[in-house]
């Protein structure tokens, strides 16, 4: 796949995000990003155009912590970092920027 491809692909699915989810300053915009060694999440305030909060794998007081960027512990140790310092900065609620459709559950 081409590099103008993947970039305007990319750039549809960031439209298409942004159409239905907006960060305001009571509710800024939770952003999360994985690639395939690492996480990255920011908190954003689309009204103002800013990131408040910015946390990564790559820090290296994540990597003392957990061994690896991009398993399932890293994710969720780098979430309760993200909700430790957003609820420090006085953030309380965010809105997902993924519009995950929740699967109905299976009788046993």
């Amino acid at each position: 796949m081409g590099l103008l491809l993947r970039e305007w692909r990319r750039t549809r699915r960031h439209r298409r995000v942004r159409k239905d989810v907006h960060g305001t300053p009571e509710r800024p915009r939770l952003v999360v990003h994985r690639s395939h060694l690492h996480l990255y999440a920011q908190i954003v305030d689309d009204a103002a155009g800013k990131t408040l909060l910015s946390r990564s794998t790559l820090h290296p007081e994540f990597k003392k912590k957990v061994m690896s960027g991009g398993n399932v512990a890293a994710a969720r140790r780098l979430g309760e970092w993200v909700a430790e310092a957003a609820v420090a900065a006085g953030i309380k609620k965010v809105v997902f920027d993924r519009r995950f459709e929740k699967r109905p559950e299976t009788a046993p």
